[in-house]
């Protein structure tokens, strides 16, 4: 077994397959300021080993199924548990395991390829689920009927391109306000880790604690 862990961390990042979505992970975790250090990567096959190594990404080689190698990721401690395998039945063995290892208290993002096994995943213990068959369907759908709307999603999911999606808490002077009154393109607000509706007839307004998920103008 390879292995690059030096030293016990605290709230770190374990990435569970470092296949395209794996890389994408790690990638959108580096843009948004993640340093690589924080970011552990499970893998079992030989050539994804060499890469995440290669990408100076601290490694752990083994099956992400099995306890003890997440163990030696030291799960326990860790902030989430991404999991971007290419297998489902792979994504639920490894979430039940995770969940099992850490009471349910670390948070446990998965990727599933099809929709039926979505629901599959939460009931493991998946606090959110990404189907990918579904996901690309759909951009596929709005690339042949909206083609504009997909320029839109791709360049807000573009890094260093245009706009970009941001957050940050909310700020005092902007408590008792309705995002919509604010400066910043608001496009979501999050209380209590829930997303909270803009739109209806009963306006809301910002309370203390709440994050601003906005949009962003890279160029700024």
């Amino acid at each position: 077994r390879v292995s690059r862990w030096r030293h016990k961390l605290k709230d770190h990042i374990i990435i569970c397959g470092y296949g395209t979505k794996g890389r994408a992970a790690v990638s959108a975790l580096r843009e948004t300021g993640y340093d690589k250090s924080r970011i552990v990567v499970v893998e079992n096959r030989d050539e994804a080993v060499r890469q995440a190594t290669a990408n100076g990404l601290v490694v752990i080689e083994g099956n992400a199924t099995r306890s003890a190698v997440l163990n030696e990721a030291d799960v326990k401690n860790c902030k989430s548990v991404i999991i971007a395998t290419d297998s489902d039945e792979a994504s639920v063995l490894i979430t039940l395991t995770v969940r099992q290892l850490t009471a349910g208290q670390v948070r446990i993002i998965a990727a599933v390829r099809e929709q039926e096994n979505a629901a599959l995943l939460k009931q493991s213990g998946a606090h959110h689920v990404i189907v990918s068959s579904s996901t690309a369907g759909r951009l596929l759908g709005l690339t042949t009927t909206a083609p504009p709307l997909i320029d839109v999603v791709e360049d807000l999911l573009t890094p260093g391109q245009g706009m970009a999606l941001a957050m940050r808490s909310a700020q005092r002077a902007e408590v008792g306000r309705n995002p919509r009154e604010l400066d910043a393109l608001v496009v979501a607000l999050i209380r209590r880790g829930k997303v909270m509706p803009l739109g209806g007839t009963d306006a809301i307004t910002i309370e203390t604690g709440d994050m601003l998920v906005y949009i962003r103008d890279e160029d700024s």
